[in-house]
């Protein structure tokens, strides 16, 4: 930076660790940039952000607009997948700081003759500029004239005046600015951007091995495809199921995690590993590698994608044990060390060692894993316990994965501290679960929501909310109350573009737990299922709702739009969200209380839909069908958790 360089350029959001990682979008939205600006004394301060895509060689340009004390801001469209960079910079614009010199003195009276000629420099200077075409440049040469000859002509004088004055020649100066002595942002920041499913998508989580419709018999692939018309119809488009491979028989667990298995209990999936293979091996009663082939191109036949789950860690079986005991932690009697998250204890799986001297080809195997599923078709990746293994290399192989494969996603699955999942949003995880499952009362979930879409997060960490999981039977929901099943699940599909839940249990309101635990009695993790898959419920039949909802309205589509609206009830939780073209406006209001009928006045943000203070407009209840005429900012809301505990508006405007 030379010294005449006068701008100061700081604060500027995002940038995720002084632009060590990217911030994220999908591709069509906007990254919004802000900044404080400034320069020493009164002059005139522009800026403006560079940006360009990893493919392109010429920077494009979007204005900064300077807002109050030195705060900037500014945005773009980021409109293909992969790498943009962007940067700030910011300069004295003597052009305009001379026209609003001479404002400022003409309306003091003030004769302005010299500084009229002082204004030719820059007309030369447009004069010179290639971008300029030929009606500009005849008006250039005009104003030069009458600058020049303003103090000898006072017809000339009255003219100059009038033109230094115009907003004609402001556009000019805007159109063409006079960059001298640029401060250019010491940092190069970066987006990354995702295909659109990154922001947008509907889990359903069962197990394969549950899905014959046979008493007593494994599930298939095929047996799989045969349930697809019933997550289609639901309104699913990712089906994610736990490891499909090959489970260990040494220290298999038994029924309701017993350490012991009885005879044929079929084991923990998450137990990878045994003599029929490993992480890039099927179970053998599950199908072939076709028949896993076939499912996934039928579930695309349904617009439904197919989400493996990712375990770094082997059965005893595992082959890895004995070909690559490197990769391993032994203990000092010979035998190696086997999972723990104290108290817990996973005897049937072995954690993999990242500390280990073999560092560098355990890395490239496991990476291999992911490539080896991408190429049979797999793009989209749910990956267990993501934070117990290295930050370093979930970034090498999230990001060689990505070179080949740019449209696959990562799902972390990581209940843990708020740094912790920060850091692997941060290295290249797509989406991540979150502590959703446990923000219960209203005063929870205003303050969460505000974190999630207002907080430094919001421009690299992408929510996915989930009411339960197998390894979550959280203890809201262990009394089976129906309410409080549909008050969870609805809020999850209406708060964050992203969710899941883990099915036909959620739907099927399967609620008893183990005694004094978060976990289900007799849990599917460790033992096969049989589901009557054509039964409907009350929660099967709103979920379909929900998400025909999700997807007709763009403004359901987004997280970070969220703004809490206001209700007299704490038990009355209401939210607001709109599209991002301003054209799709959604309130919702919850009743918490699973018990009782509960009423309040919401606080409608009547300014960000355009509508007056008394002006009446139609909010549409889209589950319902019924429509009710509101006015103005404060209306009224009643609901009654044995009916809908739940509004799903749309607000539109009176014709």
């Amino acid at each position: 930076m030379k010294p005449q360089n006068r701008v100061i350029i700081e604060n500027v959001t995002p940038e995720i660790n002084g632009g060590k990682y990217p911030a994220k979008r999908v591709v069509g939205q906007y990254l919004n940039v802000t900044a404080d600006i400034f320069a020493d004394g009164h002059d005139v301060v522009k800026a403006d952000i560079c940006y360009k895509h990893e493919s392109e060689k010429t920077w494009q340009l979007a204005s900064l607009t300077a807002l109050a004390n030195d705060a900037w801001e500014g945005r773009f469209l980021v409109e293909k997948q992969g790498y943009y960079q962007f940067k700030l910079r910011g300069w004295i614009d003597h052009a305009l700081n001379w026209q609003h010199g001479i404002e400022k003195k003409v309306k003091d009276g003030q004769r302005v003759h010299v500084e009229l000629w002082d204004g030719v420099q820059y007309i030369k200077l447009l004069q010179k500029n290639k971008e300029a075409n030929a009606v500009h440049k005849a008006y250039f040469a005009h104003l030069a004239d009458i600058f020049e000859n303003a103090k000898e002509d006072e017809t000339k004088y009255n003219e100059a005046v009038k033109e230094a004055l115009s907003s004609a020649l402001h556009h000019i100066f805007e159109q063409y600015p006079y960059q001298q002595f640029v401060t250019e942002y010491e940092n190069n920041l970066r987006v990354y951007v995702d295909r659109k499913k990154a922001l947008f998508s509907t889990w359903y989580e069962f197990f394969p091995r549950s899905a014959s419709r046979e008493a007593g018999k494994h599930g298939t692939f095929k047996d799989c495809e045969n349930l697809l018309p019933r997550v289609a119809e639901m309104g699913f488009d990712t089906l994610y199921f736990p490891p499909v491979h090959p489970i260990g028989m040494a220290h298999r667990k038994g029924k309701n995690n017993a350490t012991v298995a009885q005879a044929g209990e079929v084991g923990s999936p998450w137990a990878i590993g045994g003599k029929e293979g490993g992480h890039k091996d099927l179970h053998p009663e599950l199908g072939t590698l076709e028949d896993f082939k076939s499912l996934i191109k039928a579930a695309e036949s349904y617009g439904i994608e197919i989400a493996m789950d990712y375990a770094l860690q082997c059965s005893p079986d595992h082959p890895y044990v004995t070909e690559h005991p490197a990769w391993f932690k032994w203990r000092p009697d010979g035998t190696v060390q086997y999972a723990e998250n104290p108290p817990k204890k996973y005897q049937d799986i072995l954690p993999i060692y990242f500390e280990t001297e073999d560092w560098k080809a355990l890395w490239e195997e496991l990476t291999s894993i992911l490539l080896y599923w991408c190429e049979v078709g797999i793009k989209i990746f749910r990956v267990d316990n993501p934070h117990t293994k290295a930050f370093t290399f979930w970034e090498y192989a999230i990001a060689e994965v990505k070179k080949k494969y740019p449209d696959t996603l990562f799902l972390s699955e990581a209940f843990t501290r708020p740094r912790v999942t920060h850091e692997l949003a941060k290295v290249g995880f797509t989406q991540a679960y979150t502590y959703y499952t446990w923000r219960n009362t209203k005063a929870e979930l205003i303050q969460y929501m505000n974190e999630l879409s207002q907080g430094a997060e919001k421009d690299f960490f992408r929510p996915n909310f989930w009411p339960n999981t197998p390894d979550i039977n959280p203890y809201i929901l262990q009394s089976g109350n129906e309410a409080l099943m549909l008050i969870r699940y609805f809020m999850a599909a209406t708060l964050s573009s992203n969710y899941g839940m883990y099915g036909p249990v959620y739907e099927f309101n399967v609620h008893a737990a183990m005694p004094g635990k978060e976990e289900y009695l007799d849990s599917e993790k460790y033992e096969v299922k049989l589901w009557d898959w054509e039964k409907q419920t009350k929660t099967s039949i709103l979920i379909k709702l929900v998400n025909k909802a999700r997807k007709e309205n763009a403004a359901l589509q987004e997280t970070n739009n969220f703004v809490n609206c206001p209700i007299s009830d704490d038990y009355l939780f209401g939210y607001y969200k709109q599209s991002q073209d301003g054209s799709n406006h959604i309130l919702c209001a919850v009743n918490l209380d699973p018990h009782n009928r509960r009423g309040g006045t919401i606080q409608v943000p009547v300014g960000k839909l355009g509508i007056g203070a008394n002006e009446t407009y139609i909010v549409h209840d889209i589950l319902t069908g019924n429509s009710y005429q509101w006015r103005g900012e404060y209306n009224y809301v009643e609901l009654d958790p044995y009916f809908l505990p739940f509004h799903l508006f749309r607000i539109e405007k009176m014709r």
